[in-house]
């Protein structure tokens, strides 16, 4: 999962920069080709090392569809809209976690490991397919590296406090989502007991989570600001690990499953608006930004996810305690950037 991370990483900040250059379009069929070339080589893998360099060329691959389909969603779309359209985004990836675990589980047990493989495969060529003869270009400037160099955007992004806070949130939220999928099959299986299947259902909570956070935005997003709505997004959070923690004390399974419902309902309203905002302010090297952006805030998410496992302490009260720590502090950080932008 590690090597996983690093080759994604690198592949979001390579696309970005590229889909300036060369636009949104070809970079994006770009990457599908690598994804798929990658999803190829592990079906043929005949030894380890093999099955982990196809492994980083999958990530890599897979990476161009993060940073570019934000990208074109910042650049294509203007006020409550994006805010809408990166919601339905997030409900619709929420559903990945659900259904992926599901296909590849009924394809290894009636077909062989191999079938996952061959059933990406598919995936991989019906995107290609689809992407070549669906997908428009919507860059509308070229960047030029030499007249805008990355060490200057970088140096823009690291200087950038609005930027900083809002990657921050995007660090914090996704570094609980992967904090709890490393969790879960401890707290849920060997803790509560729970047979493979059940635990399986647990994906369906964040994906109905997800799918709630994006109601709300598409209903309330015109009735008030974006930043009321971020704020309540980690209110809700927080009162969804208070939640957690309650249930961890008293050992209650029913109430974790329901306290993970409000924690990530919560994030997950506060999420899109936040991926929207971030980047506002740099519309002419959207792609480059993107890229450095997205590279940034997984190497974060790296850190927190790896941090949520040196806190493994065989204890299901473990990773409440995280989780509202990082909700607190991301709290705090927004809070600070209000105050000081209305000043």
């Amino acid at each position: 999962m590690s090597t996983y991370f690093i080759a994604f990483a690198i592949g979001v900040l390579f696309w970005g920069t590229l889909s300036d250059k060369i636009g949104r379009r070809l970079a994006m069929l770009s990457g599908i080709v690598i994804y798929l070339s990658g999803n190829l080589g592990l079906y043929f893998a005949q030894d380890f090392n093999i099955v982990l360099l196809a492994r980083l060329i999958q990530a890599f691959g897979a990476s161009s569809g993060s940073v570019i389909t934000q990208t074109i969603m910042r650049e294509a779309y203007i006020g409550t809209t994006r805010s809408k359209v990166f919601a339905k985004t997030g409900a619709a990836m929420s559903l990945a976690p659900a259904l992926g675990p599901l296909i590849g589980g009924c394809a290894q047990t009636f077909f062989g490991y191999r079938s996952v493989f061959s059933t990406l495969i598919l995936i991989a060529i019906l995107i290609l397919l689809y992407t070549g003869f669906y997908l428009p270009e919507t860059r509308k400037t070229v960047v030029k590296s030499t007249k805008i160099g990355m060490l200057k955007i970088l140096i823009r992004i690291m200087t950038d406090k609005t930027v900083l806070t809002y990657g921050l949130l995007v660090s914090g939220i996704n570094g609980i989502l992967f904090s709890y999928y490393a969790e879960a099959p401890f707290i849920f299986i060997e803790h509560f007991k729970m047979t493979s299947i059940q635990y399986g259902l647990i994906g369906i909570v964040i994906a109905l989570s997800t799918i709630a956070g994006a109601m709300v935005i598409n209903y309330y997003v015109l009735k008030f600001s974006k930043t009321f709505l971020v704020k309540k997004g980690l209110f809700i959070a927080l009162l969804g690990t208070v939640g957690l923690i309650i249930a961890a004390v008293s050992n209650s399974m029913t109430g974790m499953i329901i306290a993970t419902f409000f924690t990530f309902w919560g994030l997950n309203i506060t999420l899109p608006i936040t991926l929207e905002l971030a980047l506002v302010g740099y519309e002419n090297i959207i792609g480059t930004a993107s890229g450095l952006f997205s590279f940034l805030y997984y190497l974060v998410i790296s850190f927190f996810t790896y941090l949520m496992s040196l806190l493994h302490s065989g204890s299901i009260i473990s990773l409440p305690i995280y989780v509202a720590t990082l909700v607190i502090l991301m709290l705090i950080a927004y809070s600070i950037e209000v105050r000081s932008a209305i000043k």
